[in-house]
This record gives structure tokens, C-alpha cells and sequence, in this order.
């Protein structure tokens, strides 16, 4: 599989594309944002493939295996960038911390990234300036677009936030926040996932950790891992061609009657079921 270099922290990149992608599949070291200008087809990354059309965005992380299956000639909008943009371009550590981790999490959620009408057109308007920037290269267009995309990473880390429990905010303390990126950049590693393991990562005391994060996430930390795989579960089922038994493996679950009975108790349904429904409801 081709995998893609960025020489410099930050990349713009306008290109409309017809039919089949030229790069087939492949995978990057750098964070890539994809605008759709124009057109539809299929997004695929990482074997889970949607829809696309005009406004959407995506956010293919490093490592991500992706393609896109071009239905209408399609404009594309590429901003790639990586760790040194991100540092470099933010004067606060504790933001650039924050966005580092909620970016590194981007992989787990399938689709366009932005959740909420009014940020859509945000990013409508957004893109059109930085796109109108790029081309036209007027006094100060690096400056300014510099300042642009990082008004655009500030909406999409608050988008992949609405993962976060509701009483989570920007206000909550940094730790909390931390312990929820760190559960959901782990959410595959069962053994990394243990109270004791995270008690020691964080440095608070394993009989006071499940206190603390119920106090801030206004659930416990069983039910939040348990309702984040479950999340992520029913993405892979409806994305995915991946079978039931495959997707227990890859969330630590004993085996597929496992995550059968436990997916049937809190979503009323079994696996196989649930997707054949989500396949009727696409088609």
C-alpha cells in the first residue's frame, strides 16, 4: 500500500477529480482535512465506507487506510499538516495538548466530522475564504490563512468532542478530559483499559478514581467504555463488511456470543440484526 510524506507542516492542495482515484488506496504520516466542494461518490477509510456530497468534511488521521469511489466528478479541498503545525500555530500548551489528543481520536468516528447545522455553514464560509486565499495569494494570504485553518481545527476538535458526555465541557478540568481521550484512544486495548491501569497512568489513587470520573462525567467509567464501544460497534455495522465475530475480536470481547448477548441487553437487538435493519434503512 502507497503511504504519502508531508515535507512541510502545512499543505494546501485544490484538485477536481474524475472517476477512479488516482492515488488507490493508501495511507498518510500526516493529518489530512478534505473538503468536498463539489460532487459525490464513497468515502473508505480503514474498510468503512459513506457518502459524500458538496460541504462535507473529513478528517483522515495518520496511519488511516482511505480511498474515495467517485460517483460525480468531483472538487476536492486538501489541508494537510502535522504535529509541527499544530504546536507551532498555537501559543497555549494546554490547548495544543487538548487538540492534539481530540485530532489523534478522529479515526474512531466514520462520516463527515462536523455534528451540528450551525458549524456546517461555518465551514462553508471558512473554506470558501481560505480556498479564495489560496488562489489568489493577496497581502498577507499566508498570515491569514494560517489563522483560518486554525479556526477550522478549533470547530472540529469541538465536533469529535460530542462524543464526550454531556457534562463534560471546556471548563471541566484538563484531567478529565485527559482520561476520556486517553479511553478513547485505548478503546481496543481491553488490558489498558483496567482501573488499576488507568489509576497509574494518571496518578490517582485506584479507590478514588471511580468517584472522580463519575463526578465529572456524570456516568461511571464501566458505563462510559462499555456505551463508547458500543458507539464505535454499531459504526463498524453499518459502515463495515466486517463480520460479528471480527468485530469482538477487534473490541476485546471474548468471543461473538459475547458481544452478542452483551449488545442485545443494552440495545434491544443483536448484531446481525441491527445491521441488516441499518442496510435496509441506507438502501
Amino acid at each position: 500500500m502507497v503511504k504519502d510524506h508531508l515535507c512541510e507542516p502545512f499543505e494546501l492542495v485544490l484538485k477536481e477529480l474524475l472517476g477512479e482515484c488516482p492515488r488507490g488506496l493508501h495511507t498518510h504520516t500526516f493529518f489530512e482535512l478534505i473538503y468536498i466542494v463539489s460532487g459525490t461518490g464513497r468515502q473508505s477509510i480503514n474498510g468503512i465506507e459513506f457518502d459524500y456530497k458538496a460541504g462535507n468534511l473529513f478528517l483522515v488521521a495518520p496511519n488511516d487506510s482511505h480511498i474515495f469511489k467517485i460517483e460525480e466528478p468531483t472538487q476536492f479541498f486538501f489541508i494537510r499538516f502535522n504535529n509541527i503545525f499544530v504546536q507551532s500555530s498555537k501559543k497555549e500548551k494546554e490547548l495544543t495538548d487538548r487538540l492534539e489528543m481530540i485530532l489523534q481520536n478522529a479515526k474512531h468516528e466514520p462520516g463527515c466530522i462536523l455534528k451540528t447545522e450551525t458549524d456546517k455553514r461555518s465551514i462553508i464560509h471558512l473554506m470558501e475564504m481560505i480556498i479564495n486565499e489560496h488562489l489568489n495569494h493577496s497581502l498577507y494570504h499566508k498570515e491569514l490563512i494560517s489563522q483560518l485553518v486554525n479556526t477550522v481545527l478549533v470547530i472540529i476538535a469541538r465536533n469529535i468532542s460530542q462524543v464526550f458526555p454531556e457534562k463534560i465541557s471546556e471548563a471541566s478540568e484538563e484531567k478529565a478530559i485527559s482520561i476520556l481521550n486517553y479511553i478513547q484512544t485505548n478503546i481496543y486495548y481491553p488490558e489498558k483499559l483496567r482501573l488499576d491501569h488507568i489509576s497509574k497512568h494518571f496518578g490517582i489513587a485506584e479507590s478514588y478514581l471511580g468517584s472522580y470520573f463519575k463526578k465529572h462525567a456524570n456516568e461511571t467509567l464501566q458505563q462510559y467504555i462499555l456505551n463508547y464501544k458500543l458507539k464505535l460497534i454499531e459504526n463498524r455495522l453499518l459502515h463495515s463488511n466486517m463480520r460479528v465475530s471480527e468485530i469482538a475480536d477487534e473490541f476485546g470481547f471474548a468471543d461473538k456470543s459475547h458481544l452478542n448477548k452483551i449488545f442485545k441487553k443494552y440495545k434491544g437487538v443483536n448484531p446481525t440484526d441491527f445491521k441488516k435493519k441499518g442496510a435496509a434503512v441506507i438502501s
